[in-house]
This record gives C-alpha cells, structure tokens and sequence, in this order.
C-alpha cells in the first residue's frame, strides 16, 4: 500500500490510500443499513412524541407492559412474514389461520377438557399441516403463493366459523391464560425491581456486548474495514443503555410478561437461523435470484415448502398467544392480522423482491406500528384516522425502499 506524499506546512501525515477515515466508515455503515437505522430513528422520534402528547403515560411501566403483551402475536407474526418475503412470496392466510387454530384449541380445551399442554401442542401441529398444505401448492404444484394463500385465508375461516359455530367459547384453563397474560414471578430478596426480570437484562446486555465483539473480531480476521474503537464503545453503551432502560421500566411494575420470553426465544433463534446457518443463506439466495439459487444447488421447492410449514407453525403459536390474551375463541379473531404483520415486515425493511430483511427489521416494524396504535389510542386519536396515518407509514416506508435502491443503483 502506498503512503501520500506528507505536505511540508502539516506536521502529521495524513492517512494512507485507500485507509478510510472516520467518516467514511461511518457513511458506508449507515448506507448498508439506512432501512434499519432509519426505522430505529422513527421509532424514537414516536416515542418522544407520544411521551410528550400523552403526559408521560406511554412510557409508564404498566402501559408499557400492556404494549408488549397487545403487539406480541404480531411480532411472531411479523417475523414469519418476513422470511416468507425474503424468500419472494407472501402469506395472506395468517390471520384466518390465527382464528382457526385458536377455536381448534377452544373445542379442544373447553368442550372436550383437554390437558392444556397437550391441546398446546397440537395445536401447533395444526399450524405446521396447515403450513405444509399450502406450501405444498405453492412449492411443487407452482401455483403463486398469492392465490393459494389467500384460499387458504377464505379456507381456514370458513373452517373457524364451523367448528365454532358462530359462537365463542371461554373460559380457558388459566395455566393457558398465562402464556400471554402471566408474568415471571418473583424472587430472591425484595428489592425496589424484580428480580428476575433484572438478572434477564443483565444477560442480555452481556450477550449482546459479546455478540457486537465477536463480529468486529470476525470483520477483523477478514481485514474489512471496521469502525473505530471508540466509537465502538459508544454503540455498546447505547445498546446497553436501551436495553436495561426497558429492563428496569418492566422490573418496577410485575417484571416480565411470559409473552416476552416467548418472544426473545423466537428472536434469537431465527436471528440465528437466518445469519449463522445454511437455511438462511438458501433462504436469501432464493429470494434475491431464485434461477441463480437453483444453479447454484438451492433446492428451490425443499426451502419454499420449509418456509411456510414454519409460517405456520408461527401463526398457529400467535393464535394461541391472542386467545390466551383474550380469554375465549371467537369467530372474528385474527382479522386484518396478516395486514398488520405484512405491513411490519415492510416498514421493518424487507423487500418487496425478495432477498433482504432482517428478524430485527421484522421486530422494528412491528413496534413501529405497535407504538402508532397505543399512542394514538392515549391521545384520544379515532380509529379511522388511525387506519390513514398507518397506511401513510407503510407507503412512506416501502417508498423509501425504492428511492434508497434507485439512489445506491445511479
């Protein structure tokens, strides 16, 4: 690597060819991840608005556990859709499939006293046959996701109004309330937090302090560019400082909800699935260029099929969680949930092609619009005007997509 030729009137060298500065680095990660720092940065601007309009209610510690557990069946909604999109199809059925699985699991506990656990299990099973159905059609057959999905969705809620008859059912079991409505219980000595949820934060601000570390040390054994150090050390204590701001919110009230658990495992896992593993490469591949995927060897139908069995799976786990939160199985559960979680995934940077998103994005997404909807319900917002600024969100948020890849593409 050649050095510049340092000017007599500087007495420090300036930096040599090709080292990027500060500045650079800086501009090169934010444009590698506009759609993701930008769907943070909106979804602090919101925060502080509705902080503000509200008089400080949206961040009181019960609102903000009623936040978690209103948004958490469409959070494991939206990280499903995501997948799916990254694979380069979509998913209409997921809100029928949330409202049949959850009268599924009504008959099953309350008109036949079935153990819980047992009804719980298969009723995911339920979401997995469902999911292999129409991934079957779509993957094998070839008809596009968009039609045999949006039978699926006429299907599966014809299916709930049979098995219901048009009636609800309550009360489930109260061991099953719980998986959405229930929270860790406490222990160790009495403190002014809880306990557990603390040491939770805890872990969490250790794994992903570590997770940050172990990538820059992987950027650095490929000799990639990496920020500096210092500015390193900032990102972390920011992380850190996010994480155990919300960690002590949910301590001071009943700690952490069962819901939240819940949904940090399917976080974590798919995170992991989607980065770290050859599923999720083939997963991205496919939908960046699925002919360049099969002649690279991607079984094409065996990945689409897997992507919606595990859809699924995931909107069954929804309805359960939404009929746990709401006591009773009802006809009218799930609608405009696939919408929702559709939505989500797209404000949370997916593609509309195919080949880009992240579970994180998916999670931004959703609390971007889960946030909207409790803060606009504070302030006295109607419901009609809510439905026109969320649709405004979206279209700004697919927009921007296109004018970051017009502008990259030039």
């Amino acid at each position: 690597m050649s050095t510049a030729t340092q000017k007599t009137e500087s007495p420090a060298p300036p930096p040599a060819e090709g080292s990027p500065s500060v500045g650079t680095l800086l501009l090169q990660g934010l444009r590698s991840n506009m759609r993701q720092y930008g769907m943070l940065v909106a979804l602090a601007l919101i925060i502080v608005i509705f902080q503000i309009w509200s008089d400080d209610i949206l961040l009181r510690p019960g609102n903000v556990t009623s936040l978690v557990q209103q948004n958490g069946y469409i959070l494991i909604l939206a990280i499903g859709m995501m997948i799916v999109i990254i694979a380069g199809h979509i998913d209409l059925s997921v809100g029928s499939l949330v409202a049949f699985v959850g009268a599924a699991a009504g008959a099953m506990m309350i008109k036949h006293d079935m153990p819980w656990g047992l009804a719980v299990v298969l009723c995911l099973l339920i979401g997995a046959a469902a999911g292999a159905w129409q991934g079957f059609w779509i993957a094998y057959i070839g008809i596009p996701s968009f039609i045999v999905t949006l039978a699926g969705m006429l299907a599966f809620r014809g299916g709930t109004q049979i098995l219901l008859d048009g009636q609800s059912l309550s009360p489930f079991p109260d061991g099953f309330e719980k998986l959405s409505t229930g929270f860790i219980p406490e222990m160790g000595p009495y403190t002014q937090y809880h306990n557990p949820t603390m040491v939770i934060g805890l872990v969490v601000c250790a794994a992903a302090v570590w997770q940050e570390w172990r990538a820059r040390q992987q950027r650095a054994a490929y000799e990639l560019d990496m920020v500096p150090l210092g500015l390193f050390f900032v990102k972390c204590a920011a992380i850190v400082a996010a994480v155990m701001a919300f960690t002590m919110t949910l301590s001071s009230w009943h700690g952490a909800p069962y819901g939240l658990l819940i949904l940090a495992v399917l976080f974590v896992l798919f995170s992991f699935v989607m980065r770290n593993t050859v599923v999720g490469r083939h997963v991205y591949a496919l939908g960046g260029n699925q002919p360049a995927a099969k002649l690279s060897g991607v079984r094409d139908k065996r990945v689409t099929f897997m992507v919606f069995v595990n859809m699924g799976v995931l909107a069954a786990l929804a309805g359960l969680v939404f009929a746990a939160r709401l006591g009773s199985a009802t006809p009218s559960a799930g609608l405009n949930f696939e919408l929702e979680a559709i939505a989500a995934a797209f404000i949370g940077g997916a593609s509309a092609s195919g080949g880009v998103g992240t579970v994180l994005g998916a999670i931004i997404g959703g609390l971007v619009l889960g946030v909207l909807n409790n803060g606009m319900s504070l302030v006295g917002i109607g419901t009609d005007y809510q439905q026109v600024i969320k649709g405004l969100v979206l279209l700004a948020a697919v927009g921007f997509d296109v004018w970051n890849k017009r502008k990259v593409g030039s």
